[in-house]
């Protein structure tokens, strides 16, 4: 059995208030901070004396994200965010035809198509669902990628990679997991995902600047980078300025120049501690937590807008209905408990550190705006 407080004690936000903001942003363990300081340390204590070993701690992160998501190393690029992912991949399937999304998407799954002038055709959502039959009948001769979001921002739908892979026929499959990688597991072989792109500042809890973008080896054969630096090449050691040997990994198409050591340490801290626990664990850890948010909320008589039609389409995140929910959040802050403003109400996210008594929180805070300001929210500075 795992210890879940024991786990929770290793993020200290969760003894001020209740984060319940990891879809926007979540927070770092002490183990990831200490990843990220340590390598400041070492910079500013000794300057450059430690580059050979955090060249190999880096290969090193680079391994842990391909057992993590079941890719090889040289599939894998280390990243600063999902935008620099998704442009690597659009660079590498931009000859590929157009595009199937849909109109739920957060934007950069969209929007660096739209920039090459790639078509995108954005399905409708039923229900607030993608359903893997509208995706089948959206494919003509002219589509050729396939490009939508593990789970989505906007309602927290959580797509079944699997299903679209079996039936995407000569599409390639692209993957935005910036709101799954942390809290569900992935298998890139097992669901034929040809590209992924995930940030680390949400579910994988490793802070801003730090990311990863998954290209198959087979697209990789087939496609050639649009940019290159000095340690794109063979052997870049060489310093050579006449001769163009380049390698043929993920990394050489993003990791151009110097790596960014910090977000890359703190995101290997983040592995370790998902790969303590489980991917599986976790998964089931969120998904407990979410059914139980979802359970008092509608006890409570609040508004769930989000999918649960199906519980294989349920995620982590939560999309209440409220009226003004830039008050309700700023009413909820003053209390201690973080969620995210959205157009339609809130958004809460219920991460593997968080507990019941988070919702609880969440819950009696709803409450007190329900029963206590019924002639309208208090003032913005009350």
């Amino acid at each position: 059995m795992i210890d879940w407080s024991q786990i929770r004690q290793r993020f200290p936000v969760t003894e001020r208030v209740a984060y319940l903001n990891s879809a926007a942003a979540g927070p770092v363990s002490i183990a990831s901070q200490a990843a990220a300081a340590g390598y400041y340390e070492k910079m500013m204590r000794d300057g450059d004396v430690h580059w050979n070993r955090w060249l190999a701690d880096r290969e090193s992160v680079r391994k842990k994200i391909a057992a993590f998501i079941n890719a090889e190393p040289e599939e894998i690029a280390l990243t600063t965010n999902t935008s620099q992912g998704m442009n690597v991949i659009v660079d590498a399937l931009e000859d590929r035809g157009e595009v199937i999304s849909s109109e739920l998407e957060f934007p950069v799954t969209t929007l660096p198509w739209m920039h090459r002038r790639i078509p995108v055709h954005l399905l409708p959502a039923r229900d607030g669902e993608v359903l893997i039959e509208d995706i089948q009948n959206a494919m003509t001769n002219k589509t050729g990628i396939i490009a939508l979001s593990h789970v989505q921002f906007s309602n927290g739908f959580r797509l079944d990679p699997a299903s679209a892979g079996d039936r995407k026929g000569a599409h390639a499959l692209v993957i935005n997991a910036s709101q799954s990688a942390g809290a569900f597991a992935i298998d890139v072989k097992r669901m034929k995902i040809d590209a992924l792109c995930a940030t680390g500042h949400k579910w994988l809890l490793s802070g801003y600047g730090s990311g990863f973008v998954y290209l198959s080896r087979q697209l990789l054969d087939q496609s050639l980078p649009r940019s290159l630096g000095w340690l794109s090449v063979e052997d870049p050691f060489e310093m050579r300025n006449d001769e163009f040997r380049p390698r043929h990994d993920a990394a050489a198409r993003v990791e151009l120049g110097c790596p960014h050591f910090a977000g890359i340490f703190s995101l290997g801290a983040s592995l370790d501690l998902i790969a303590e626990i489980g991917a599986e664990n976790i998964q089931a850890r969120v998904l407990e937590l979410n059914q139980f948010a979802t359970s008092r909320l509608k006890e409570d008589e609040w508004k769930v807008l989000s999918p649960l039609q199906n519980e294989s389409s349920r995620s982590a995140e939560t999309l209440v209905e409220v009226d003004e929910p830039g008050r309700v959040v700023r009413h909820l802050l003053s209390r201690g408990v973080i969620v995210t403003e959205k157009r339609q109400g809130i958004r809460v996210a219920t991460h593997f550190f968080n507990n019941e008594e988070d919702v609880e929180r969440l819950i009696a805070g709803l409450k007190e705006i329900r029963d206590s300001f019924r002639g309208g929210l208090p003032p913005a500075n009350a």
